[in-house]
């Protein structure tokens, strides 16, 4: 069974969220994890038979303060039918004219400032 696991996290800088990331994937049955949120605090698990407080508990002694907001079975998301939609459109023009051409690459100009040398030598 898919678990969805939601907890959040007591995150000030981005290298925080970081190591908050690698903890919650090296954890047994971690198939997913994602950060969420509106402040980007709340990490999210997707899992088979996740330990959601051995989870919990190495992220409040690694990282900080974090709190079990949801636990839920992952749901698959229904897939829209493409049949449903309109009428489909084929092309009646050879695939080697529809195709777009391929990108055109400018060669990189390089542009040096040249200053005339002043000599330091005063013997000359």
């Amino acid at each position: 069974m898919k678990q969805k696991i939601v907890i959040k996290v007591q995150v000030v800088f981005d290298k925080c969220r970081t190591k908050a990331l690698k903890i919650a994937a090296a954890a047994n049955g971690v198939a997913s994890v994602a950060i969420e949120g509106k402040d980007r605090d709340q990490v999210v698990v997707i899992g088979n038979e996740v330990d959601v407080s051995c989870l919990t508990r190495s992220l409040r002694k690694k990282v900080g303060h974090a709190t079990i907001v949801s636990v839920e079975e992952d749901k698959p998301k229904p897939k829209p039918d493409d049949k449903k939609g309109g009428p489909e459109i084929k092309c009646s023009c050879p695939t080697s004219l529809c195709a777009c051409p391929p990108p055109c690459y400018q060669p990189q100009l390089v542009y040096y400032d040249h200053e005339p040398c002043q000599p330091t030598c005063t013997i000359m």
